[in-house]
């Protein structure tokens, strides 16, 4: 396995490993998220289908894939620095789209560097 390849597995390694940690326990909060920011989920199946995304640790193979997940990453954080602009969502979801933002970069990077290789 060269440089680029092993840069890459350890990105999507360590964003794995963020994303469970923090989508993980969303399966167990979808009451309390509808009475902490109302109105309550009305379709379950997006909110459940929204934390259960995921990508494999074969990042060659998976390279074509890179570009979802960057655009992914992008479209989230720009959606919600626009929401924080206009005042309609909490200030805390800045600190989540800019982590976005550090990773979807890295995907990008990761992504540039295996065609190098």
């Amino acid at each position: 396995m060269n440089r680029s390849e092993t840069f890459a597995k350890r990105v999507f390694f360590w964003a794995a490993v963020y994303g469970i940690v923090m989508l993980a326990p969303q399966y167990f909060l979808e009451g309390q998220l509808g009475r902490d920011f109302p109105p309550p989920i009305t379709h379950p199946e997006h909110f459940y289908g929204f934390i259960g995304l995921a990508i494999a640790r074969q990042p060659t193979r998976l390279r074509p894939v890179m570009l979802a997940a960057v655009l992914e990453k992008f479209s989230f954080a720009a959606s919600s620095f626009a929401l924080l602009a206009a005042a309609r969502a909490p200030l805390p979801l800045g600190i989540f789209a800019a982590i976005d933002v550090l990773l979807g970069t890295l995907f990008l990077l990761a992504y540039r560097r295996l065609a190098d290789s």
